[in-house]
């Protein structure tokens, strides 16, 4: 499970680097967008620059991710990324949702392997 975990952590890394430099540098060609909320959406995002802040923060915890430290935090940070991408994909455009259903799955495989980090929020009620 140890390999499995590594295997898919580094995976995981890899990915959010990637499209996080690139988010930042936009280097990957881009076919061009369709008309409609798909475009205006993305419009409003290259022109606010909120893409590359949301890159940034992809950069960090890819980075935590790769060299296996604060993996419970990289995991905080990619955890509203990856909702992003899954309603952005849901709710505009559903025929390419195949990749972040991917890395949500390797999001909780990691998740799974550093779960004993997050047992103080899942508890119903908090003692005093």
């Amino acid at each position: 499970m140890k390999i499995v975990v590594l295997i898919v952590r580094s995976l995981l890394g890899v990915a959010f680097l990637i499209f996080g430099v690139n988010g930042v540098l936009n280097f990957i060609p881009q076919p061009p967008i369709p008309p409609g909320l798909v475009k205006d959406f993305s419009t409003v995002m290259a022109a606010s620059h909120y893409m590359a802040a949301v890159g940034v923060v992809e950069i960090i915890a890819s980075v935590l991710l790769l060299v296996n430290r604060y993996v419970p935090l990289a995991l905080v940070l990619l955890g509203p990324v990856l909702v992003n991408i899954l309603l952005f994909h849901l709710l505009m455009a559903p025929a390419s949702i195949a990749p972040g259903i991917v890395v949500t799955i390797f999001w909780f495989v990691v998740f799974y392997s550093v779960r004993s980090a997050f047992a103080g929020i899942f508890q119903a009620k908090v003692q005093d």
